[in-house]
């Protein structure tokens, strides 16, 4: 008659038995994070340790470039949190660039002629008209977004580059240049405020109020939105009347920073910005998005030009590297 052992805890845990259930526990978890939605986090950890220890010795890590990286995003950041409804949205706007640039201009034209108040509103009225056209092609005519931003990509440029002749135009008003970009308010810069406002406002109006609510909807399933009782055709409207009016303010803060209204600010922008939202975690294809990880987009992007910078590339190898960039943002929102 075979005797039979009984086990005791201790032999288990000799055997491996009471240490494979928490490692198959462990495992479990981390296949249940969704990895995608924090890619943007992790990724900006990683470059920024690898350039603070690759280009420590470069001054990264200062304090004055450091707050450099907030200027320099600060522009593309106010854009993409508007885009980042647009996207939302399951629509595109590739004008935002060029209305950055055109509000510039308009702005400091005014200004020199009228003073400040009349420039700002100038400015403004760029981005409010150009979104109208936008969204009211879209919406009215059925004409696709790309399309429609796409050509208003050139004729913005191109109105910028005829009024003014190509000739930049400066910006004398001290008050205006520190309020939009030039001043430092104690160690803070201004375009550090201007980033966390439209953040904070994008982050509540998209994931806190019916609006964004609909924003999602809208981009998650045109038709089930419509059923549902949300104007589909208003909400692209608003987002592309945004759009406009956020790269137009955006433009201001060019002027301001750099004193001056040039047609050639916001040249390329448009393409910083999508891939600032996609990388972000927003769905290419409509139907999510995250304001928060739009920020942490664009902070990415500009640690890297930042990088590219102090490691001695030229323009065209900050361009090859951006294009990489984009194409991993769509890699990942396909991905997603």
């Amino acid at each position: 008659m075979t005797e039979q052992k009984s086990v005791s805890p201790h032999d288990s845990a000799a055997n491996g038995t009471t240490g494979a259930a928490p490692a198959a526990g462990i495992g479990a978890l981390l296949r249940a994070v969704d990895w995608p939605r924090y890619v943007i986090y992790v990724g900006f950890v990683v470059v920024f340790l690898l350039f603070a220890i690759l280009l420590g010795d470069s001054g990264f890590l200062s304090g004055n470039n450091l707050l450099n990286i907030f200027r320099q995003t600060a522009t593309i950041t106010v854009m993409a949190v508007a885009v980042t409804f647009v996207i939302a949205a399951a629509e595109i706007d590739l004008s935002v660039g060029s209305v950055a640039g055109l509000s510039s201009v308009v702005c400091a034209m005014a200004i020199s002629q009228f003073g400040l108040v009349i420039g700002v509103l100038a400015g403004l009225a760029v981005g409010l008209v150009v979104g109208a056209i936008n969204g009211g092609l879209v919406t009215l005519l059925n004409i696709p977004s790309f399309l429609v931003t796409l050509g208003m990509l050139g004729i913005a440029v191109g109105v910028a580059q005829w009024i003014t002749a190509s000739a930049p135009q400066p910006i004398l008003n001290d008050t205006f240049n520190f309020v939009f970009g030039g001043g430092n308010i104690g160690p803070i810069p201004v375009l550090l405020l201007w980033t966390a406002v439209f953040v904070a406002v994008g982050a509540v109006v998209l994931g806190k109020t019916a609006f964004g609510r609909r924003v999602l909807a809208t981009g998650g399933n045109r038709t089930a939105a419509d059923f549902s009782g949300i104007n589909t055709a208003k909400i692209k409207f608003y987002v592309l009347l945004g759009s406009s009016l956020a790269a137009s303010i955006a433009g201001m803060l060019y002027a301001g920073r750099l004193e001056s209204g040039r047609f050639q600010w916001g040249s390329g922008d448009e393409l910083s910005v999508i891939a600032a939202v996609i990388l972000g975690g927003t769905s290419l294809f409509g139907g999510r998005g995250t304001v928060v990880g739009t920020l942490f987009g664009a902070l990415l992007i500009g640690l890297i030009n930042n990088g590219l910078i102090l490691a001695g590339l030229d323009v065209s190898q900050q361009q090859i590297v951006r294009g990489a960039i984009i194409i991993l943002a769509v890699a990942l929102a396909r991905r997603k």
